[in-house]
Formats: C-alpha cells, sequence, structure tokens
C-alpha cells in the first residue's frame, strides 16, 4: 500500500466517522427530552463531527495553503458553539424553559432567586 493510497483510506474514514457524529448529533436533537439535553447534542458530536470531517478534508486534499483555512473553521467552531449554547442555556434557565426534574445539579436557582431583570428567552 502506498502513502497516497494510506491517506484515501484515512482520509474516506474520517469523513464517515464525521458524517456518523453529525448524524448522532441530529438524531439527539429530535429524540432527547429537554432542551439542555438537545444542546448537548447539538453541539459536542457536531463539532467532534465537524473536526473529523475537516481532517478528511485536509487528509484528502494535502495542500499547506487550505489546512490553515481549515484549523481556523474547526477553531471558530469550538469557540462559538461553546459560548452560544452556554448563553442560550442560561437564557432558557431564567426564563423558565428548563425542566427543573431532570436537572442532576441546580447551581444557578440560588443565583437567580433576587434577580428581577426582565430579560431571558422569548
Amino acid at each position: 500500500m502506498t502513502p497516497e493510497n494510506f491517506l484515501d483510506l484515512a482520509s474516506a474514514v474520517c469523513l464517515l466517522a464525521g458524517s456518523v457524529f453529525t448524524l448522532i448529533a441530529a438524531i439527539g436533537t429530535v429524540r432527547l427530552p429537554d432542551l439542555l439535553s438537545r444542546m448537548h447534542a447539538a453541539t459536542k458530536p457536531q463539532v467532534i463531527g465537524l473536526m473529523l470531517v475537516v481532517t478528511g478534508l485536509a487528509l484528502r486534499l494535502r495542500e499547506p495553503s487550505v489546512l490553515a483555512i481549515l484549523l481556523f473553521v474547526v477553531w471558530l467552531q469550538m469557540v462559538t458553539s461553546v459560548v452560544s449554547s452556554h448563553m442560550v442555556a442560561r437564557a432558557s434557565f431564567r426564563a423558565g424553559h428548563v425542566r427543573s426534574d431532570l436537572l442532576v445539579v441546580d447551581e444557578l436557582s440560588e443565583e437567580l432567586q433576587d434577580w428581577q431583570d426582565p430579560r431571558g428567552a422569548p
């Protein structure tokens, strides 16, 4: 097996694994019972799937100029998905859209007892 064939095979495996992770994220978003679980399913496997797809693409293209752009895409996705999911979760919790019976640990309720600001998720 030549090195090019090995890189093509590794690329195919990464692309397939990334697609499976993205499919798992989509199924979890539809099937899970509450907002926080759906957000977890939408962020974690989706980011891992994107990283695998980008890795497969980098292995297939084998060009250093494209690698910098692909690394920027992965970095941007990792930064924005964490921040956006955190902010949506806090806003939903403040608006009362989170099922408290499914929470294992609830550290935010104590902070919000004296909270009077009407902002939050609609």
